[in-house]
């Protein structure tokens, strides 16, 4: 609860439009910059910040209690934009789309036994089909595709039950279709 608490924040506007809203009186301390310290130095018992992934407020001892704001960032061209500079603005598109892309997918590898691959290959979603090369051990292969993040883990259980062991799992910078 907020009532008549002392809230830290660089967005004071937004914040005391939230606290009105609800009919909330709180105490509004305008700091910039490290907000999520706030309360560990005693000088507020909340804070309204933004939040990207959370891990900051997780390192200070905070958690994320409601959220007041969504927002978006937009890349907006000029409808006078000179026209010379076209190429520019699209190389520039295609790469912030192919970071945009990347987001939601992992890079998995893994090893298996040759005699298992099928049912493997079965359970991978793949954007085609998995890389499959064989390893220096006869017998074994090293598999390789991608996954959405949102399967990750049904996934990862479905493959340990295959027969799917060393497996490893890497972020993806950029994934360009």
């Amino acid at each position: 609860d907020l009532q008549g608490k002392r809230i830290a924040t660089s967005y004071p506007n937004t914040l005391k439009a939230f606290l009105h809203k609800n009919n909330l009186q709180a105490e509004i301390h305008e700091i910039s910059g490290s907000v999520e310290i706030a309360p560990n130095i005693g000088l507020a018992e909340a804070i309204c910040d933004l939040v990207s992934s959370g891990s900051t407020l997780f390192k200070n001892g905070l958690e994320e209690k409601e959220v007041i704001l969504q927002s978006q960032a937009c890349l907006i061209k000029n409808r006078a934009f000179p026209e010379v500079l076209n190429p520019i603005f699209e190389q520039l598109c295609f790469r912030i789309q192919s970071v945009l892309n990347a987001r939601n997918y992992k890079y998995l590898l893994m090893n298996a036994p040759n005699e298992q691959i099928e049912s493997i290959i079965g359970i991978l979603p793949g954007m085609k089909s998995p890389t499959i090369m064989p390893l220096a051990i006869p017998g074994w292969s090293s598999l390789h595709t991608v996954i959405q993040k949102d399967r990750f883990w049904e996934i990862i259980a479905q493959l340990k039950k295959a027969g799917a062991e060393g497996i490893l799992i890497n972020p993806i910078e950029k994934m360009i279709y």
